[in-house]
């Protein structure tokens, strides 16, 4: 059994929801998720795992800092053991831009960081209209009308499909069980059996 650690950076909370369902889909595989924030994840955290994947969500085109800075901190630890990284982002709601070769944002940042995960997915997030403030709310419903997306300003709309989740997971999970195997001390034979 491996031990995944699933650290992520969230701007409005949808982030660590599918962390969640990505702990389930692993743990329901035979292995062991703790999900933890990044800006409570530390040395300690990333040595006591066998697999790490971090995750985070974008605003206005961008992870936030505290994703790179993290990343850049423990490059040696993620690259030590399986790893992956997955990006949050109402532009993968479009077919071509929900993978993350077609991923704008995704890609961007890759070329920000030296870490090249052995794993990567995007997922589309979700737009909460009621909660932003003012700001946001006008801001993102401009983006919305100029990429022909949903603009009611009462409505929330989930993007994500739970189905290319739960398929990351099982992926994930067989990085973590190739990685129980090949730490698996080999098995002796035993004597040969009398007839």
């Amino acid at each position: 059994m491996s031990r995944f650690l699933i650290a992520h950076s969230t701007t409005d909370g949808h982030t660590p929801l599918i962390c969640e369902r990505l702990r389930r889909g692993i743990e329901a595989a035979g292995q062991h998720a703790v999900v933890r924030p990044i800006c409570e994840t530390d040395a300690a955290d990333l040595a006591a795992a066998d697999v790490v994947v971090v995750g985070a969500s974008i605003r206005y085109g961008k992870h936030k800092p505290e994703v790179g800075a993290f990343i850049a901190r423990h490059r040696a630890a993620l690259e030590a053991r399986p790893n992956a990284f997955f990006s949050v982002n109402v532009v993968a709601r479009k077919p071509g831009k929900d993978v993350p070769e077609g991923n704008p944002y995704l890609r961007k940042f890759l070329k920000t960081i030296a870490w090249k995960p052995q794993r990567l997915a995007v997922f589309a997030g979700r737009i909460d209209y009621p909660r932003y403030g003012w700001g946001d709310r006008t801001m993102i419903r401009l983006i919305m009308w100029m990429t022909r997306g949903p603009t009611d300003p009462t409505r929330s709309y989930e993007f994500t499909d739970w189905n290319r989740v739960d398929a990351f997971a099982a992926e994930l999970a067989g990085l973590g069980a190739a990685r129980a195997a090949r730490a698996a001390p080999p098995v002796k034979a035993g004597p040969p059996m009398a007839a």
